[in-house]
């Protein structure tokens, strides 16, 4: 068996004016769907981040993919992270400043995810077997997920006679956010609730962790992730206000800047008697950031990703080294549709040392731009069911595949720029700064 077609299909979907510290969602998300076909005729499929930039590293490793058998994953690996290395000048592998999918220096782990998993998608295929089967069998065939929310402005995304329907409305104090939840979690069935924080000034993110706690209760973990907004002596302020409302399972993600800024509020912390866990998908993206990241007791909860950690086998390799050294995991997420949820479910799935729900923005999304055939991966009491369907066991919609394809051709993003968006319609001179408060 050999590769025989290698197609690349960048779409746009539409997004909702969320709010972070990196500025302002764009009524747009972009994304690569990618198609493997071998010569025997099976195709495998896989979702990864959009533009031209992911685009480029894609269509730079045809040579490598092309005639290529899809079952030796090792050898495209070592061809693609010895280019990397060639390519490689020196820099900060964190996404501290860079916006996931942007970082060049982690280009290489994103291009070989989204290859891997459409390998794994034809063997899958070829075996009549599901992914996480394939690569060692499922630790749980329905992994859990959690309700992420955002602030927001008014609006639902999309442009023009796109535009789409408002689900949540505007989201920019305690108790709309409280209503954002109860929305989410009535339509989805989550059981915990992460708040993107790093938005508002802390003294109302605080407020809105509180008023979250006292409608759902203990029974409800929750987190924050602002995203290294907040400097360390913040970081400590806002980790001794909320020490009970992110105990019992929930964590403090990214609160400030680097393994240094985040062992000092660690540290400040605990001599207080409070063991809030620092989770992190900022400080920790790559397997060098582990032992330091430990060493230094700077993050207990590490944020995999399997597009950037370079795939689901990878993902595993990471549960085992967390584990090894007690270190939690969890999942982080970008704007995706359902090809990347399955993706995401997966990886999950093939992960004994999972030791909390994942992120994802799915419920962000809208049925008017999956591409999965169908319609949407539902997501039922909070978590996503793994069937017996072979490979991912999601196949694509061809025309709403070309639909998405149409709209970005029409549109001129080609890279996400929240600082851009956020002098558009917010501040016309509004830049990220770290720390902000």
């Amino acid at each position: 068996m050999r590769i025989s077609e290698f197609r690349i299909h960048p779409v746009a979907i539409a997004d909702g004016p969320l709010r972070s510290s990196y500025g302002r969602h764009a009524p747009y998300a972009l994304r690569s769907v990618v198609e493997l076909k071998t010569d025997d005729g099976l195709t495998g499929i896989s979702e990864t981040y959009g533009g031209d930039g992911p685009a480029a590293a894609l269509e730079a490793a045809r040579s490598y993919v092309m005639g290529s058998d899809p079952y030796q994953l090792t050898s495209l690996w070592m061809s693609l992270a010895q280019r990397a290395e060639q390519d490689r000048k020196g820099g900060d592998r964190s996404q501290t400043y860079l916006v996931p999918g942007e970082n060049p220096l982690d280009v290489h782990a994103r291009t070989f995810a989204a290859i891997e998993v459409a390998c794994l998608d034809i063997i899958g295929k070829a075996m009549g077997r599901p992914i996480c089967d394939i690569v060692g069998g499922a630790a749980r065939r329905e992994p859990p997920f959690s309700a992420y929310l955002f602030y927001k402005h008014g609006g639902g995304g999309g442009l023009g006679a796109d535009v789409r329907e408002d689900e949540y409305g505007e989201c920019l104090d305690a108790q709309s956010m409280v209503r954002q939840a109860k929305q989410m979690i009535a339509k989805y069935g989550f059981k915990e609730i992460k708040l993107k924080g790093g938005v508002l000034d802390p003294a109302e993110e605080i407020d809105t962790i509180r008023a979250l706690r006292e409608e759902f209760g203990a029974a409800f973990p929750l987190r924050i992730d602002p995203n290294c907004a907040w400097s360390v002596e913040t970081s400590v302020e806002i980790g001794r206000a909320l020490k009970d409302e992110l105990s019992d399972g929930g964590y403090l993600e990214d609160p400030t800047a680097s393994l240094d800024g985040m062992a000092e509020v660690r540290r400040r912390l605990l001599a207080e008697g409070n063991d809030t866990p620092l989770a992190s998908n900022v400080a920790t993206t790559a397997f060098e950031h582990l032992a330091p990241a430990r060493r230094m007791d700077a993050v207990q909860i590490v944020l995999s990703d399997p597009h950037y950690w370079g795939g689901i086998r990878n993902q595993q390799h990471l549960s085992k080294f967390c584990e090894a050294l007690g270190l939690g995991l969890s999942m982080h997420s970008n704007n995706h549709l359902g090809v990347s949820m399955m993706i995401m479910a997966h990886a999950s799935a093939a992960c004994p040392h999972l030791t909390y729900a994942c992120d994802t923005h799915y419920p962000w999304q809208t049925d008017v731009d999956e591409v999965v055939l169908g319609g949407r991966v539902p997501i039922v009491d909070g978590c996503v069911r793994i069937g017996n369907k072979p490979g991912l066991g999601v196949e694509l919609d061809y025309d709403q595949l070309a639909r998405g394809e149409e709209r970005y051709a029409k549109l001129p993003y080609r890279k996400r720029d929240d600082e851009a968006e956020m002098r558009k319609h917010v501040d016309p001179n509004w830049k990220r700064v770290l720390p902000r408060w």
